[in-house]
């Protein structure tokens, strides 16, 4: 048991990547806060893996102050202190070129991706800083650091994730608090990869098949991943077995990107 008596925050946990994490943390002794918007989806996902865990929620949009005081305030209050942050919530915001893109669509995407990481990582640093412990990981992509075309919002905003992990890594590593991010490639199943798919087969005029053998012809594992392979990076990013491990990217992309 990996996580025993520990007590993490997910974001973006009603399903996909976040709720695979969950669900890894909490099968390793972790005690988990679940965190999405949509408090139907998030409600149902919660009351099926309390089952046999400590869990809780609170549906909100982490990029407002409000919803994050509320969020870590709970926590402590149902869970205990902090010990985990993972800030996967994100949305990719549409596959738009550069002059399409509204002003209110780059400020929606950066809200959503890169404020709320801020916020949340700001309201729990005091803590685990206090403590001399504790693991955020932020969850990046591998477009922030390869060029893909139709995701400028989204790449900008992941590729700001990393630069605030590199930060933060820097400014508390030294006091016991280690920060880290992930890079996933192409994740089948999740929601996000079905909309960037679409969108992909419009723009590029592509069938659902052509689209598959491009994506998965740049990937050294000729495959997309899965969700409990992120989770399975998430969990060990985020352990005692990653000890040695601060401001780091990792990607777990099939080998599609080397930096």
């Amino acid at each position: 048991m990996r996580l025993e008596g520990r007590v993490a925050i997910v974001t973006g946990a009603s399903r996909g990547i976040g709720r695979a994490i969950a669900e890894r943390f909490l099968g390793e002794g972790a005690a988990v806060m679940l965190n999405s918007r949509t408090e139907a989806e998030l409600k149902k996902t919660a009351e099926e893996l309390k089952k046999s865990a400590r869990v809780a929620y609170l549906a909100g949009d982490v990029s407002q102050e409000a919803t994050v005081s509320r969020l870590v305030e709970q926590t402590r209050k149902e869970l205990g202190e902090i010990d985990i942050l993972v800030n996967n919530a994100g949305i990719y915001g549409g596959l738009k070129g550069l002059t399409e893109l509204t002003a209110e669509d780059w400020d929606r995407v950066m809200a959503i991706n890169l404020r709320s990481a801020f916020l949340l990582t700001r309201a729990v640093l005091p803590g685990m800083v206090e403590r001399g412990r504790g693991a955020i990981l932020n969850i990046s992509t591998i477009s922030a650091k390869g060029a893909y075309p139709l995701s400028g919002a989204y790449a900008a905003s992941k590729a700001g994730l990393l630069g605030l992990t590199r930060a933060a890594a820097a400014e508390v590593s030294a006091k016991g608090v280690r920060v880290n991010a992930l890079c996933p490639g192409p994740v089948e199943g999740t929601a996000m990869w079905k909309e960037v798919g679409e969108g992909l087969q419009r723009a590029f005029q592509l069938s659902k098949e052509e689209l598959a053998q491009e994506t998965n012809a740049a990937i050294l594992q000729r495959r997309p991943q899965r969700p409990e392979e992120v989770a399975a990076a998430a969990l060990f990013l985020c352990s005692d077995d990653a000890s040695a491990l601060t401001g780091q990217a990792v990607n777990v992309d099939g080998g599609e990107v080397f930096y």
